[in-house]
């Protein structure tokens, strides 16, 4: 399961406006590569959605069947927000619900979802 925590405000790279729901995990243990302590963390990401922001606002609190995974991508430059650091990464994280027997359509923009 997965929870919707917030929700953004963001534009597509044609300019439209559009609002993304925040979606969060529950609590995972994982030890450091570093220390060989556990620590707890949550994996988040975020999804687009056609709603206004009053259906966003409701949607809060709201739990999901699905989990958040680890999906390859070609790579990109992450600035951390903590120490400004700026590292190469090639994955992000991508809701994935639990039901594989759903036909979901598959879009390449915002725009064709906006459409």
């Amino acid at each position: 399961m997965v929870t919707i925590i917030n929700f953004e405000k963001r534009q597509s790279k044609s300019g439209k406006e559009f609002h993304a729901l925040i979606i969060q995990g529950g609590i995972e243990m994982v030890r450091s590569a570093e220390t060989g302590q556990f620590y707890a963390t949550v994996k988040r990401c975020s999804i687009a959605s056609t709603l206004d922001e009053d259906s966003c606002k409701a949607m809060i609190g709201e739990k999901l069947d699905g989990k958040i995974e680890k999906v390859t991508c070609d790579p990109y430059e992450y600035v951390v927000q903590e120490t400004g650091e700026v590292i190469e990464l090639s994955h992000r994280w991508s809701y994935v619900p639990n039901s594989q027997s759903v036909s979901m359509p598959s879009f390449s923009s915002i725009e064709e979802v906006m459409a």
